[in-house]
């Protein structure tokens, strides 16, 4: 006699919502990955952004297909009531399929390679230019060349987060740390947690990290309601030093980006540090200390303290340019108040992404990020293989009625800038002020 199939509806799956009672349903049944939150590769924060809801969207997005039998040993025998996948969520899927099928998603190419090489080529000519030059416009050439050197550093580290550059797992792990590390000084491990937030909640005010900038930044007047980050856990108060900060933003953005590497640096180190749970803690820590006894040591090495200063200087604003790349691809898209919906997860990522249009020859400048909608729906493809699948994605969103924007690298950076902007002169405005500090005070006295 067969087995009769249990049902959970909608609302009973919501329950199960948080650390320690954490459900899923994937195509239509339903996991218990409570306990497997604690060792997830990808860290617990993209399975508590959709907890309690259906995720196969994401699970297809960066999963590959061997995996999808692990899945039963989280199974709890329920099946989900009224289960159903939107035309949309089912041309995704099949168009995922049709690519494994096509084998894209291990055809990596010599991409990895070329960028090594360059990097070798690059880091060489830095340590040459300062112990090996007495000029100063060398001196001052190599600090701008290191920072262009962590830019592919960076893209490396982030190809390598999302899937296996190397010929095998362990070798990958060591490109991870020495490229992030070692040689850039950002911790591989917090970079995962951080990001893979940011795609399985790309957008959501209160879910993505990469929109959470507060007191600083603020891309919406939402923000303005002092919402929760559910990723850092803490309130984001719109106080009146955000307010005269954010006010401001839309000219204090580039020099801000010049020094965006500190807040990177202060971030790896405070997870760390932290009581959270962290893989290869020690081998994570030993890589950032590797970093902070060549670099200083490095700096140290030129002749005064003016070259010194100028150095890392233009390092750090050089590889700003990164941070302003990282900044364009999402922060003149839509944004949301609220956790993902798995329901739409797939509409969510192309509403909250910015495509950079260039041409070919300058797709190293971009590391990949000017085919940001295509990645944020094929994480795992690799780099050299999302302009082929550009036109199939274009085709999709036109199919379904979803945005497909995309603007040149001019128009991308005006658009953040008229974002920030608009967020500016709001926080000046607003119909009930915050009791306004002496400094507030002394800058608006006169309009």
């Amino acid at each position: 006699m067969a087995e009769t199939k249990r049902y959970i509806s909608k609302e009973e799956l919501k329950t199960h919502s948080r650390l320690g009672d954490l459900w899923i349903s994937i195509q239509g049944k339903v996991y218990n990955v409570s306990e497997w939150a604690k060792e997830h590769p990808g860290g617990s924060a993209p399975l508590l952004s959709l907890a309690g809801q259906d995720a196969t969207d994401a699970f297809v997005a960066y999963h590959p297909g061997v995996l999808w039998s692990r899945l039963d040993d989280f199974f709890t025998g329920f099946h989900l009531k009224d289960y159903a996948v939107s035309e949309a969520s089912r041309d995704y899927r099949r168009l995922v399929y049709e690519f494994s099928k096509m084998g894209l998603f291990e055809k990596k190419g010599h991409g990895v390679f070329v960028t090594l090489s360059a990097m070798v080529v690059m880091f060489s000519a830095c340590i040459y230019g300062v112990l090996g030059c007495d000029s100063t416009w060398v001196h001052l050439a190599s600090g701008a060349l290191m920072g262009l050197f962590w830019i592919q550093s960076g893209w490396i580290g982030h190809d390598s987060g999302h899937y296996q550059v190397m010929m095998n797992r362990r070798l990958n792990r060591f490109v991870q740390v020495l490229s992030g590390n070692c040689l850039a000084g950002i911790s591989i491990a917090w970079w995962k947690w951080n990001h893979n937030a940011h795609h399985i909640a790309c957008n959501s005010l209160e879910f993505d990290p990469d929109l959470q900038h507060m007191p600083v930044f603020a891309v919406s007047s939402r923000l303005f309601s002092s919402l929760t980050s559910y990723f850092y856990e803490r309130k984001m108060n719109f106080d009146c030093v955000a307010r005269f900060l954010v006010s401001y933003q839309h000219w204090t953005f580039y020099p801000v980006m010049c020094v965006a590497r500190i807040n990177l640096f202060a971030q790896s180190w405070s997870l760390l540090l932290s009581k959270r749970r962290v893989p290869y803690r020690a081998q994570e820590i030993l890589g950032l200390l590797v970093f902070w006894i060549w670099y200083p040591l490095l700096v140290s090495c030129l002749p005064n303290w003016w070259e010194r200063l100028m150095f890392v200087v233009l390092s750090f604003s050089f590889t700003g340019i990164q941070h302003v790349q990282f900044c364009l691809n999402h922060f003149s898209s839509s944004v949301y108040v609220g956790p993902p919906s798995g329901n739409d997860w797939f509409e969510k990522q192309t509403h909250g992404t910015l495509d950079i249009s260039c041409s070919s020859w300058m797709d190293w400048f971009h590391g990949g990020l000017q085919f940001q909608i295509e990645h944020h729906l094929f994480p795992r493809l690799p780099r050299c293989q999302l302009r082929n699948v550009s036109p199939f994605v274009q085709e999709l969103c036109k199919k379904h009625n979803l945005p497909y924007d995309c603007a040149s690298f001019w128009k991308a950076n005006v658009l953040t800038l008229a974002t920030l902007r608009t967020a500016a002169l709001q926080a000046r405005d607003l119909a009930n002020p915050i009791p306004k500090n002496l400094v507030w005070e002394a800058v608006n006295t006169h309009g």
